[in-house]
């Protein structure tokens, strides 16, 4: 069984950097895909951006596209999301995620899912 444990949540101001980090435990991701998503108050928990585990290839939600970015450590088992020139509008509640699957951003997607960090961003 999978674990997930995310880090890195706060609070910051508008144009300012955050960096999260998501430990993963217990079994071997070769193959797998790992993504980040983001649940604001009140709205679906949105894809942000992915990384395959073997090969390091990603992709990113139009919205953060150029601002935000994904990153692996496959000797500590820990994915990384960048988070730069942040706006109000990215605070959520953001959730690492693993996938076995080849494809696929819907939430159905993924197979375990990390408990959650608050990021929050002030104008």
């Amino acid at each position: 069984q999978v674990q997930l444990v995310e880090s890195g949540g706060g609070l910051v101001q508008a144009g300012d950097s955050l960096r999260l980090s998501c430990a993963a435990s217990g079994r071997t991701f070769s193959g797998y895909r790992m993504a980040w998503f983001r649940q604001a108050p009140g709205k679906e928990r949105d894809f942000v951006a992915e990384i395959r585990w073997s090969g390091g290839s990603t992709s990113y939600a139009d919205s953060v596209k150029g601002r935000f970015s994904i990153s692996r450590d496959n000797a500590r088992n820990t994915v990384a999301l960048q988070m730069n020139s942040l706006k109000p509008e990215d605070t959520a509640v953001y959730y690492c995620a693993i996938s076995s699957r080849v494809f696929g951003r819907a939430v159905s997607a993924f197979d375990a899912w990390g408990q959650g960090t608050q990021v929050t961003v002030s104008s």
